[in-house]
């Protein structure tokens, strides 16, 4: 991932959308919750029994702490956010959090992690988004987070890749390249993602970044599974974008429909480079 193009693009998020004051403790908002896949997550793949570990080296090989469960050498994008938004430490894990942790904030992804339930099964356990607001909700109501404050904390939202690496373009076992045409699988992806994310309104979220999906016919696997060995795989990438497009006026509605509240949507779509890949697909 090209760290100074992201740092470039969280910046823009942390200072137009997010932006809040914790002058106690130097924090621009008070808690910070991430949901997600292997892009975000940052070691809660660790304990559950799935193929989709990479809690050891050469993972981690330029961060500080060694391999910790992040699908990338170094930092990852709520890595990044955590310093921006100025948290003493990155936010750690749901596997190994206290509900009391609730109150900074958790990190719920899960690499593999889907929108639909049965996505990703062939690694393993995976941690659906389902499950993650799940988890969520056990954990603020647990420590009895405020109100007043879970509608001030963070959110980042980045999900949806999987339901195409290792779901639709992954037939066996899979069925939903049968079952849908891209439009009608774009569809039916949004409306489960409409659910959910009302979810997390209804349990607090006010100030919520959605990233969209990247050019996953770019991506090794896609490339050399469906674009022959010689470049993006354009039949993936065209599939792609009615999520996108869908995700992104989701986004609108929201904004249009609960005024108290800031969704921002992230494009990492648009004018990507495929070099800028790392792990992509779990």
């Amino acid at each position: 991932m090209a760290e100074a193009i992201f740092k470039a693009l969280l910046l823009v998020i942390a200072t137009t959308a997010f932006a809040t004051t914790e002058a106690a403790l130097g924090q621009r908002v008070p808690c910070y919750f991430v949901f997600g896949d292997s892009v975000f997550d940052n070691g809660n793949n660790n304990v559950l029994n799935t193929s989709a570990k990479v809690n050891y080296s050469p993972y981690g090989i330029d961060f500080a702490r060694g391999p910790t469960g992040r699908f990338s050498n170094g930092r990852n994008i709520p890595d990044i956010i955590a310093e921006l938004m100025r948290f003493s430490d990155y936010i750690p894990p749901f596997t190994g959090a206290s509900p009391e942790q609730a109150h900074i904030g958790i990190n719920y992804a899960s690499g593999g992690g889907g929108i639909r339930e049965e996505t990703s099964q062939h690694l393993g356990e995976i941690i659906s988004f389902k499950k993650q607001i799940k988890n969520h909700r056990s954990m603020i109501m647990t420590a009895k987070v405020p109100e007043e404050k879970l509608n001030k904390c963070l959110y980042t939202i980045n999900i949806g890749s999987n339901d195409y690496l290792n779901n639709y373009f992954m037939p066996a076992p899979y069925m939903t390249n049968k079952k849908f045409s891209f439009d009608e699988y774009a569809d039916s992806l949004i409306r489960s993602y409409r659910s959910y994310l009302k979810s997390l309104y209804v349990l607090g979220a006010r100030k919520v970044a959605v990233f969209g999906v990247s050019k996953l016919g770019c991506t090794p696997r896609m490339i050399a599974s469906h674009g022959g060995g010689n470049g993006c795989a354009a039949e993936v990438n065209k599939a792609v974008e009615p999520f996108n497009k869908n995700l992104k006026a989701l986004v609108y509605e929201f904004n249009r429909d609960f005024a108290d509240a800031k969704f921002t949507f992230v494009d990492i779509f648009s004018g990507q480079s495929p070099f800028a890949f790392f792990m992509l697909g779990m």
